[in-house]
């Protein structure tokens, strides 16, 4: 619940059109959803926010939510969760993420979106080094 209201903030900042703003409300709802699944261990919801692609490779919720605990571990269990900028890049849709774990190590994820009929997806996440931050 605490990254809702980062959310929300975001949200309401530094947006242009109102297509935009959809586009960006959706994207995160859609990340900060699965977050949520993940803090109740409830992998079988997280596992719904996933791309097809995503889900073919991990073939069961189990199998994705033992990754993200393992490869994870500040996504299953974040103490602090903000959005940066969402970006077009290189033909991609990428939402950074930033995200403190419960040590106070910073974290800058990069989730890839995509959108399919039934909504925005997650279709992959990597991490990237939270330079500068504290």
């Amino acid at each position: 619940m605490r990254f809702i209201f980062a959310a929300l903030v975001a949200l309401f900042t530094g947006l242009s059109t109102p297509q935009a703003m959809a586009q960006e409300s959706d994207v995160r709802a859609v990340i900060a959803a699965q977050i949520e699944a993940f803090e109740a261990d409830d992998f079988e919801q997280a596992f719904t926010y996933a791309s097809p692609t995503i889900r073919q490779v991990f073939r069961t919720p189990e199998n994705f939510g033992v990754m993200v605990q393992r490869g994870f571990p500040m996504v299953w269990r974040p103490a602090d969760v903000r959005f940066l900028e969402l970006e077009n890049r290189d033909g991609a849709l990428w939402q950074d993420v930033m995200v403190r774990d419960v040590a106070g190590d910073v974290f800058i994820l990069e989730y890839e979106m995509i959108e399919l009929d039934a909504g925005w997806k997650i279709n992959g996440v990597r991490i990237r080094p939270a330079v500068g931050t504290a």
